[in-house]
């Protein structure tokens, strides 16, 4: 995973309507924690003011022309985090999802939400419903909100779900390849990521489309995520843009 690739100057004066475009960016929204450290407050101000970060990127990529964007919101391992900050973050998602229901209403966005929502409250689960089932007829970008995530878990979850399917009949075990697998995950219809974004310079894919990811390109960006703008966004997509895609090949 490097920074940037070798045409980094290049990639600094593309101009942005000539590059070549990812159809679905991931985006590790990491460092609040960190940037709440840094001036003496709390971490869940951290959280707020990464919040607010999520809500203008989103609506900076649809603008742009990405098709896909799959931000990682809460992991499965987020639950060892200290109790009272995995309590201001579960307020923080019912203020979001609350607000997203009118926020978002004019905005062609389609929203999904992968991972496990049987660990939230019924209250929560009930708005992710309703924030999915107001969005489902857009025909804009797709965002997927993943909460209470982890691939691991999501790979664990599609082997669960073949092997009862083999069991049934439904499926012979000779049927089973990388496509079926794909079609079981949660992503599962949608193109996997071309490029993964992680602000804070931690060099760690966390847990996060491990199989979706086998041939993303990654940039790592030296900025906490409350920090993040759309200026770093674009220069994301120019490295992308600059960086010559084998996949496997020569």
């Amino acid at each position: 995973m490097a920074l940037f690739g070798k045409n980094k100057k290049a990639a600094e004066t593309l101009p942005l309507e000539d590059i070549i475009l990812p159809k679905h960016v991931g985006i590790i929204m990491d460092g609040n924690g960190r940037w709440a450290k840094k001036r003496g407050l709390p971490r869940k101000v951290g959280h707020r003011e990464g919040a607010k970060v999520f809500r203008e990127i989103t609506r900076y990529a649809s603008k742009v022309g990405i098709k896909h964007l799959t931000v990682y919101a809460f992991s499965t391992e987020n639950w060892k985090r200290p109790e009272d900050e995995v309590g201001a973050l579960m307020k923080l998602f019912q203020s979001y999802l609350e607000e997203a229901l009118t926020d978002f209403k004019d905005d062609d966005i389609v929203v999904r939400f992968i991972g496990d929502r049987t660990g939230f409250s019924p209250g929560l689960q009930k708005l992710m419903d309703e924030n999915e089932e107001i969005a489902k007829d857009r025909d804009g970008m797709v965002l997927n909100i993943a909460m209470n995530y982890g691939s691991r878990d999501e790979i664990v979850r599609a082997v669960k779900i073949i092997c009862a399917e083999v069991k049934s009949g439904r499926i012979d075990e000779s049927e089973i390849d990388a496509k079926l697998v794909s079609d079981h995950l949660y992503t599962a219809g949608q193109p996997d990521p071309d490029l993964i974004i992680r602000p804070s310079g931690e060099y760690r894919i966390s847990n996060f489309l491990l199989w979706q990811s086998a041939y993303t390109e990654f940039v790592i960006m030296n900025k906490l995520w409350p920090d993040f703008q759309k200026s770093d966004f674009d220069e994301a997509l120019r490295i992308y843009s600059q960086r010559n895609r084998r996949y496997g090949g020569v």
